[in-house]
């Protein structure tokens, strides 16, 4: 009988579950048997899994993150993990392995796949920067408590006359806080594609003051950076995960502290981190992450593996794990030049 793996990495994102159900819905109904590795790449190494059926995904497609459960953790990092890992695909007799992650899942996907190893991965990022796809699931539910949120805050900010600062997710990519600043009128959004000085920001709330409008709302990205700020990034410490990564946090506060300081005008942050990962996933991110789940079966029965599912237009397709991972999806020049026209 055909057996096939799924594992969940990277951060958890809503719409998760919807993946797994439709993959197992599927492949319980061509009599394949589907197993779970717990906590992604970790779960393989580890040989943990669970085996998944109708009875495990029941119910699962409104709620958030995964039932798999997910972590960082990189098999290329410590020596003889990624010999786990093939090990155990052979031991457990999987035909392939899916793999649902962002760019540091599947470029370990990308990776194994060139070593032979039948893997077919699925995009998953509330930051919605992977290459070769429209769209991944969980940017539309970001982006839709992004937006609620900075609603929510246009109120208070008026009543006490203040400058709302509100930082949001991206490290590289700006996308759900250009498209959440958007939508909620905010009235400067600050990206990391785009470097803005602390001065430029100041000259929009005063301009704003000037038309009798005594509050602002600066939508800002965890990842953005000021010109001529001494660091480069923001972070919360000096640590970093098994792919690299700082943890970023705090550009919110620091933008902040300079907007008071500069304008007079009393400031305060929010910072939404992981509230934008967190709850149910909209309809959009349910409908995709199940299109996702039953392409990615579809490319095992016929053999394609090294490939990854994407949305292209309204067609869901496949595109080689390199073309994925090579380069990140960033907000283009001329998207950040619009909003400028909604700026103060």
């Amino acid at each position: 009988m055909t057996r096939i793996g799924i594992l969940t990495g990277g951060g958890d994102c809503p719409g998760l579950n919807a993946v797994i159900r439709a993959i197992v819905k599927y492949a319980i109904r061509e009599n394949w048997e589907v197993v779970g590795f717990r906590h992604g790449w970790k779960g393989i190494i580890d040989n943990d899994f669970l085996p998944l059926n109708l009875s495990s995904v029941s119910g699962i497609l409104p709620k958030g993150g995964t039932i798999l459960g997910t972590s960082r953790t990189n098999p290329y990092k410590n020596k003889g993990d990624v010999d786990k890992v093939k090990k155990a695909i052979f031991d457990n007799k999987l035909k392939a392995v899916i793999a649902i992650g962002g760019e540091d899942t599947l470029g370990v996907a990308a990776r194994l796949a060139k070593e032979g190893v039948p893997i077919v991965g699925v995009p998953k990022t509330i930051d919605n920067d992977l290459n070769a796809t429209d769209y991944t699931f969980g940017f539309d539910t970001a982006l839709n408590i992004a937006t609620e949120c900075i609603d929510r805050l246009h109120t208070t900010a008026e009543s006490h006359n203040r400058v709302m600062v509100v930082e949001l997710m991206g490290r590289h990519a700006g996308w759900i806080t250009l498209e959440a600043g958007l939508a909620g009128g905010a009235d400067v959004i600050l990206i990391p594609e785009v470097d803005v000085s602390i001065d430029e920001v100041c000259a929009l709330i005063k301009q704003r003051e000037k038309r009798g409008k005594t509050f602002s709302i600066i939508a800002v990205a965890e990842g953005a950076r000021l010109k001529r700020f001494k660091e480069k990034d923001i972070t919360l410490d000096g640590e970093k995960d098994a792919f690299g990564h700082s943890r970023l946090g705090g550009v919110g506060n620091v933008i902040g502290e300079l907007i008071e300081k500069k304008t007079g005008f009393e400031t305060r942050v929010t910072v939404l981190g992981h509230i934008q990962r967190g709850g149910t996933p909209t309809a959009f991110d349910r409908v995709l992450g199940t299109r996702f789940g039953v392409k990615a079966v579809e490319l095992i029965k016929v053999g394609k593996f090294g490939r990854m599912v994407s949305l292209q237009g309204r067609n869901i397709v496949d595109v080689s794990l390199d073309e994925a991972v090579g380069h990140l999806k960033t907000v283009p020049p001329d998207f950040y030049e619009m909003a400028k026209i909604f700026f103060g």
